[in-house]
């Protein structure tokens, strides 16, 4: 039998079958090598808030208006570089906005086109014309191509350009050519985006922001808290189906599940309206609903109330068959004396701020009723047969992880669980003890066996993590000691709700457990290329919280793109851009609308803060694609040398 580098050399030659193919493509290659490169995008902690997050990613964090400044200068007044801005952000309905009251459009296409051609250059002059190409929108990749492609040939350039220009104004193409060639401006403008956590949860559009990305050209994703309950759901595992449904109702977006998904409420509608019809509910208030439907308000914290019944019953069923999971304490119901209506708590007794209860049975409180039982086995058939919803977490599978190691920076959402003294906490999982990289790596294959085990065990134990990793203190995307989720409904005393963040919160300013974590993962804390890249708990910056820590080597990017913690924060998010000059934060205030976007031509006010910034361009060869086009060429070279030496014969 050969030995495996005949063999690859022999398959490599299939691809490159002569010295010129081979030579050609090792020039090409190295070609590629010292280019800048690409710009990467980092967002974090987007909880559904599709408009704001749509409008962060058509801007690139200021990466459009960056590239209009650099090819425009002085040449152009503020006012027309935000108008051509808008314009490239929404094409579509910028042009139609115009149309109302500008009495000669043909001067405005010719003009704009002009603009939008230069501006897309620009973009597209760091990328070899091969990948410009495979970018270009289909139906005007041609003409896109000449228009930003250098033509020696051509002696009077601008007579060429005027007639293309002037020939997709007469025929009527203005319109869709200027559509296409915004959305390729967008696309070039940002090469890679990763997406460090919790898509899911609190705003109203997660469903479209999922659709959203799927067609995104280049992106990772690494898992939040709030992403894998909904794994977890969509896998059938009821405590988080129970908790994606009461965290829906609690912030009145059970549209999300109805309308985005299908999935039918109806039954649980019913059962709240028959069980908790004449029950105020006034523990069950919901968050960030503006000016709602009093009807439809009073049916929500119904809802509300059914569902966190439901699902503390739920969970004390898990914690029962996962003893493993050391969550014994989080089983509460038991603890409530129903006659006096309190519960004792760390040997504390507490007034229940509610106390109706009707469907618990005090000597067995963990029981569902018959239709309790009922409603859950219709919400377990309607997520695991939603078509779209399964779709959309097999792309979570696909292009996500726990956490990613990408051109020498940490991606993960929460915090690496440590003891007290900054050592990396040792976690027992089915038995087995992991820590550090290894507790991530355990945890993503439970989670995938959660979807794809045979084992039905395997499987069993895959569904429970992914409620594990939603709340358990030992959980690197939760990293709290616990999650009051009833204290917070059923108790006014505030010190019941505190919830205790890990070591890992304490020590994120401290070098040397830093430089730790980074050589867990196989990074160089002296490197001045490696940084630290996570979410999860938003910054306080209106208390004066910065989100860059560890003299630079760590980034918290969450900064409230959740309207829900913009009061807490002071701003509405932070997003980071890392391109060949070096590292950009950015902090953006509140999106008002995507109308407003469009009527006033008011973008995003953002701020930006130079975190590293290099002497040299950075080039792809210094880049992880770099690392593997090296490579490639290596492996091209042999194949050469073989030509050469008569080892292998061409395949003319």
């Amino acid at each position: 039998m050969r030995n495996l580098e005949e063999r690859y050399l022999d398959r490599l030659s299939d691809l490159y079958p002569t010295i010129a193919a081979a030579s050609t493509e090792i020039i090409n290659l190295q070609a590629i090598l010292n280019l800048p490169k690409g710009t990467e995008h980092f967002i974090t902690d987007v909880h559904g808030e599709y408009e704001a997050f749509s409008h962060v990613l058509k801007n690139g964090s200021g990466s459009v208006r960056r590239k209009i400044n650099d090819v425009f200068g002085n040449t152009l007044s503020s006012r027309d570089k935000q108008s051509l801005a808008t314009l490239i952000y929404y094409p579509k309905d910028k042009i139609a906005q115009v149309k109302k009251t500008e009495s000669n459009m043909e001067d405005w296409y010719k003009i704009n086109l002009y603009r939008l051609i230069e501006v897309s250059k620009r973009a597209a002059s760091k990328y070899t014309r091969s990948k410009v190409r495979k970018a270009l929108p289909k139906d005007f990749a041609y003409v896109i191509e000449e228009l930003i492609t250098e033509r020696s040939e051509i002696n009077d350039k601008e007579s060429y350009y005027n007639e293309i220009i002037m020939t997709i104004i007469r025929i009527g193409r203005a319109e869709e050519f200027i559509i296409a060639i915004s959305s390729l401006i967008q696309r070039l403008v940002v090469d890679h985006l990763h997406i460090v956590g919790d898509i899911y949860d609190r705003g109203p559009g997660p469903h479209i922001i999922m659709d959203k990305l799927m067609n995104y050209h280049s992106l990772d994703i690494q898992w939040g808290n709030h992403d894998v309950v909904w794994m977890g759901a969509a896998a059938g595992q009821l405590a988080c189906i129970a908790n994606v449904i009461r965290i829906c109702a609690r912030y009145g977006n059970l549209d999300i599940l109805e309308d985005g998904y299908g999935i039918n409420l109806l039954p649980l509608a019913a059962f709240a309206l028959q069980t908790y019809g004449d029950d105020p509910c006034d523990c069950f208030m919901l968050k960030g609903m503006d000016n709602p439907n009093k009807a439809e308000m009073e049916m929500n914290m119904r809802m509300h109330k059914a569902i966190s019944i439901i699902q503390f019953k739920i969970e004390g069923q898990t914690i029962r068959r996962q003893p493993g999971f050391g969550l014994e304490e989080r089983a509460l119901l038991h603890r409530i004396d129903y006659e006096k209506g309190t519960i004792t708590l760390d040997g504390k007794e507490y007034k229940l701020l509610d106390t109706n209860f009707p469907t618990i049975d005090p000597k067995n409180p963990y029981q569902l009723s018959a239709d309790e039982e009922d409603v859950m086995e219709r919400l377990e058939r309607a997520f695991t047969g939603c078509e779209k919803l399964q779709e959309h977490m097999h792309f979570l599978l696909s292009k996500g992880s726990l956490y990613k190691v990408y051109n020498n920076n940490l991606l993960y959402h929460g915090c690496v669980p440590l003891n007290e003294d900054g050592s990396l906490k040792e976690v027992t999982l089915f038995g087995k003890k992991f820590k550090g990289k290894s507790l991530y790596d355990a945890l993503e294959r439970y989670v995938r066996k959660g979807f794809f085990a045979v084992d039905k065990e395997d499987w069993q134990n895959g569904k429970d993590i992914m409620w594990y990793i939603w709340l358990n203190p030992n959980s690197p995307l939760f990293g709290k000691d616990k999650m009051a989720t009833f204290e917070r409904y059923f108790l006014a005393e505030e010190e019941t709700h505190k919830e205790v963040k890990n070591p890992y919160y304490q020590y994120i300013e401290n070098e040397k457990v830093i430089a730790s974590i980074m050589k867990e993962f196989g990074l160089d804390f002296e490197s001045d290329d490696t940084h630290i890249i996570n979410g999860h708990v938003p910054v306080k910056r209106k208390n004066g919280e910065s989100p860059v820590k560890c003299n630079g080597k760590v980034m918290v990017i969450d900064g409230g793109f959740s309207k829900a913690y913009q009061r807490e924060t002071g701003i509405a998010g932070y997003t980071l851009i890392y391109n060949s000059y070096g590292l950009l934060l950015v902090a953006h205030e509140p999106f008002e609308s995507t109308e407003s976007a469009i009527e006033k031509e008011s973008d995003i006010h953002s701020e930006s803060m130079v975190i590293r910034r290099v002497v040299q361009r950075s080039l792809v060869g210094n880049t992880d694609i770099g690392k593997e086009l090296k490579e490639q060429i290596a492996d091209l070279e042999v194949l050469l040398a073989a030509y050469r030496s008569g080892e292998l014969k061409e395949k003319l």
